[in-house]
């Protein structure tokens, strides 16, 4: 018994201690969803000079300890909201997640509308009886123009 105390005890003081573990933000969790301010794109695929500053400003907050929504409000503070690439989920920004869901849910129901109303046509058509055949005045015309195309 006393071993197992032991054990358990030795087991308990290698666990770490402190904060629960958080994980340490990267430069490349960051630059995945901030711009260059000066080129508009993605921070990672940029290389101008201000991108160059706006990682070492990124790489200096990690160092401090900020974690990912400190660093990109710290960004937004110094450069403006139009340095997120990822727009807010309130607000006008809204639309830019829901119009193209409510485009594509549109196309999807025209898409079906004009497929049922294609195949209802095509059935109608499939039923209708053929078309009589001429007689009379339009059978002896049909046959005299026939005769003169004939090759």
């Amino acid at each position: 018994m006393p071993r197992a105390l032991l054990l358990a005890l030795g087991l308990l003081l290698t666990l770490p201690v402190g904060a629960a573990a958080v994980p340490q933000t990267t430069l490349n969790d960051v630059e995945d969803e901030v711009m260059c301010p000066i080129c508009g794109t993605l921070l990672e695929l940029s290389d101008a000079p201000q991108a160059q500053r706006q990682r070492a400003y990124i790489e200096g907050l990690i160092a401090a300890g900020r974690t990912k929504a400190q660093i990109k409000d710290a960004l937004v503070t110094q450069y403006g909201q139009e340095v997120l690439a990822v727009p807010e989920d309130s607000g006008f920004e809204l639309s830019a997640y829901l119009v193209p869901v409510i485009a594509f849910l549109i196309a999807t129901a025209a898409l079906a509308f004009g497929v049922l109303r294609w195949r209802r046509t095509t059935k109608q058509e499939e039923r209708a009886p053929p078309p009589a055949a001429p007689r009379g005045e339009q059978a002896e015309r049909l046959d005299a123009d026939l005769s003169r195309y004939d090759l």
